[in-house]
């Protein structure tokens, strides 16, 4: 099962996904410093690995204490640098509050004592999505037709989980079910995390798929070609509303359009009772190279103007289901999150 991280003799090994499909280059990391600089630069990302790898960083900042007069002014500086660098993940921000209870539940305890409790805690982590996943994908799969074909958007499998996948990893069960055909794979722009990276997982796992631009999307629903479109979540507001990769909301409203069911597949950690709606929901903005480059190559005038965010955010009242490892949810979802999730 693929893996994008990993935690062995004190560091933390990640496969770079900005070298993918081309290059699987494996880097280790004993720096806490330089693992959030990995989230930040997408070497590793996708909303559950983000939380986990925040976790094994919390691990990687504690190792690094000798003194422990210093400890709290440490771990709190470890914490926030890891909270700066993807602000719309919610996972991120989940995994770095379980650690910071085990931190206060431990801290009195000595050093080699809290050090492994959080080592613990960030496995636990890691382990729990991976089986979160699995449910995730069972769960899926029984909504599916047999001979289903699947349009799917950005990168969710497990390049972007613990392992496995969210909404590859509903693809994944429904192809070892037997029941899927093949997938349609959004190139996802800007960052093509469907051409350079879904493309390469369905190929390893030989899963029978084409690839489309996001734009041909439309067309396909049209034609009836699809069956139904699966997506990941980065965040989900108390009332259902869905921030997943840019270009999600589009599908949204072309799937309502053609009658298509729209499912969003993530893990509970992924729903934040924080967020009434999706208004609350921070949208990320990132570097206008990404829009006016492709890998490297300049495909725009200079010195244009560019508005470049990372995600957008689908009404509920266009989402079919939510499928989590506690089960499929539908509206209303303000009720049924709410019993999922006990507050």
């Amino acid at each position: 099962m693929l893996t994008p991280i990993t935690y062995h003799d004190g560091a933390v090994e990640l496969i770079d996904q900005t070298g993918l499909p081309h290059e699987v280059v494996t880097l280790t990391i004993s720096d806490y410093r330089q693992l959030a600089d990995a989230i930040r630069e997408m070497k590793i990302r996708g909303a559950p690995a983000i939380g986990i790898a925040a976790a094994y960083g919390v691990v990687l900042g504690i190792q690094a204490v000798t003194d422990e007069s210093e400890l709290d002014q440490h771990f709190e500086v470890v914490i926030e640098t890891l909270k700066t660098m993807r602000p719309t993940a919610v996972n991120l921000f989940w995994a770095l509050d379980r650690m910071t209870q085990v931190f206060r539940d431990h801290k009195k305890m000595g050093l080699p004592n809290l050090k492994e409790k959080l080592l613990e805690e960030a496995k636990r982590i890691h382990a729990e999505d991976i089986e979160a996943n699995k449910r995730i994908g069972r769960f899926g799969a029984e909504l599916l037709p047999d001979g289903a074909t699947v349009l799917t958007h950005c990168n969710t499998g497990g390049l972007a989980t613990g392992g496995y996948g969210t909404a590859l990893g509903v693809i994944r069960a429904a192809w070892e079910a037997g029941k899927l055909a093949k997938v349609l794979v959004d190139e996802t722009r800007p960052r093509l995390q469907g051409a350079r990276l879904t493309a390469w997982e369905l190929e390893q796992d030989g899963i029978p798929f084409e690839l489309i631009t996001d734009s041909m999307a439309g067309a396909f629903l049209a034609k009836g070609e699809v069956d139904a479109v699966i997506v990941g979540a980065d965040r989900i507001a108390r009332n259902g509303d869905t921030a997943n990769k840019i270009g999600t909301y589009s599908l949204g409203v072309l799937a309502h359009y053609h009658e298509i069911p729209f499912y969003v597949a993530a893990p509970v950690s992924t729903i934040d009772p924080t967020i009434v709606d999706g208004s609350g929901i921070p949208i990320e903005e990132r570097n206008p190279n990404e829009v006016t480059d492709i890998q490297g190559a300049r495909i725009a005038p200079e010195d244009i103007k560019v508005r470049n965010p990372a995600f957008d955010v689908t009404p509920a009242a266009l989402i079919t289901a939510i499928v989590t490892e506690k089960g499929v949810l539908r509206a209303p979802y303000n009720k049924v999150i709410e019993n999922v999730l006990h507050f």
